[in-house]
């Protein structure tokens, strides 16, 4: 069905071009302007999907027009096109983790011989860490800040021994004290951050399983993220060395 469009404004005199207009059923915003068609500028645009086109509008026009009463609804993603962004990010991908367990953990071979006192057997050739090595061989980072607790709970010593194999195929995993991430200010969402302008906030129900995985670009809240990783960041230690500060178990 086609839709309704209502004129929104535009700054172009009479020549009728360029102009934004307003889909009323749905609140989406359409853009008239002059088609780009030069390769060497279309190569410089990314993730680029068929049938998407692009037009040249001056920033005056949506300084003017553009609509600023935006309700954002809640952006769900599937675990596969979540798995896809460890591949199609460009430069940073942070994660703050701050549970005390993951029930996905405690479902695999490698928690159970943890638990049960014996080496938990990582396998560094499995298909996460042989991608995860091929995307920092092209130069991505991958950062990872742990909070935990003190005592620590069983899921967090076994992280803590997952911290080796996430350094061995190119992460940099750090750790906080919860006492310290709470006299930072920092939140208690677990979630990613990529390339400092998208947040993946992982959702967990009261069986601490993953429920939903939440795409976020509002640049406030963006921005915020950025502030808190570069907070969690100053303040983590490296997992070797905070792991010599851990009490034994024992």
């Amino acid at each position: 069905m086609s839709r309704r469009l209502r004129y929104i404004g535009s700054n172009s005199g009479n020549s009728g071009c360029p102009t934004l207009y307003e889909d009323v059923d749905t609140g989406e915003v359409l853009v008239q302007g002059d088609v780009v068609t030069d390769p060497d500028e279309i190569a410089q645009l990314r993730n680029i999907k068929p049938g998407e086109g692009f037009v040249i509008v001056p920033r005056a026009l949506l300084t003017d027009f553009a609509p600023r009463d935006v309700d954002r609804e809640r952006v769900l993603i599937g675990y596969e096109e979540f798995e896809n962004m460890f591949k199609s990010f460009q430069h940073t991908a942070f994660r703050l983790e701050t549970r005390r367990r993951y029930r996905s953990d405690e479902q695999t071979e490698t928690y159970r011989r943890f638990a049960a006192g014996m080496a938990p057997g990582w396998d560094l050739d499995d298909p996460w860490c042989r991608s995860r090595r091929e995307q920092a061989a092209l130069g991505k980072r991958f950062e990872r800040v742990r909070i935990m607790d003190n005592p620590p709970t069983l899921g967090q010593r076994y992280l803590l021994d997952n911290a080796e194999r996430n350094n061995a195929v190119g992460e940099d995993t750090r750790y906080l004290w919860r006492a310290d991430a709470e006299r930072l200010g920092l939140p208690q969402e677990d979630a990613w951050l990529f390339d400092s302008r998208v947040i993946a906030l992982l959702h967990f129900d009261a069986d601490d399983d993953l429920t939903d995985i939440e795409l976020i670009t509002d640049p406030v809240q963006v921005a915020r993220a950025c502030q808190v990783r570069d907070a969690a960041w100053h303040f983590a230690t490296p997992s070797r060395e905070f792991g010599a500060e851990v009490p034994s178990a024992m």
